[in-house]
């Protein structure tokens, strides 16, 4: 089974979580997308974050079709970090051939997550272009300095099947959504 991990705070969940999530599935040829909501992004605050239960609610509304799982996996877990969460779900699951998927705004600040490297190395990467952050993302110190082991995007449907390090850069449509937008709207 091949299973995209996709994690995020979903403060809330727009239209651009879900091409995000849409992309993947389709281009790289994934069973499921697993929606991580975070309880709690340790790189933002908690008075500008939602409660978990309404954040996971917005990303069930947005997650369509049964390929699409919205999970509080990492409530439960109690993880707060990514990488540990992606550990212990390879630990219990040794037969999934997961990826990490993720926006190009995510891969442009990857260097501030805790063990960026560490997770760069246990799974495979998806990064799915985001307006504004093409330039930004591929000039990242991640991306720099994993750049050996990017992969061309043809090989999109083998990716979850490529040993890590390896991911790839998910060109297409853009949706201009984004969650501070929404949250500074009045």
């Amino acid at each position: 089974m091949r299973v995209g991990l996709y994690g995020g705070s979903f403060n809330p969940a727009h239209g651009g979580h879900a091409h995000v999530a849409e992309t993947a599935l389709a281009r790289l040829g994934l069973d499921r997308v697993i929606w991580l909501v975070s309880p709690q992004n340790p790189l933002k605050g908690v008075s500008e974050t939602a409660p978990l239960a309404l954040r996971l609610a917005g990303a069930a509304r947005r997650a369509r079709g049964a390929a699409m799982i919205v999970s509080d996996a990492e409530s439960r877990m109690g993880a707060r970090y990514s990488v540990d969460t992606v550990r212990r779900l390879k630990a219990r699951f040794p037969g999934v051939r997961f990826v990490w998927i993720m926006g190009a705004d995510s891969l442009a600040s990857l260097h501030f997550w805790r063990d960026w490297r560490g997770l760069i190395r246990a799974l495979p990467l998806a990064i799915v272009a985001r307006p504004r952050f093409t330039l930004t993302s591929l000039n990242s110190p991640a991306a720099r300095r994993f750049a050996d082991a990017r992969l061309p995007e043809s090989a999109a449907r083998r990716l979850a099947v490529a040993r890590p390090p390896a991911w790839l850069y998910l060109t297409g449509r853009w949706d201009f959504s984004a969650s501070t937008a929404l949250r500074n709207s009045p």
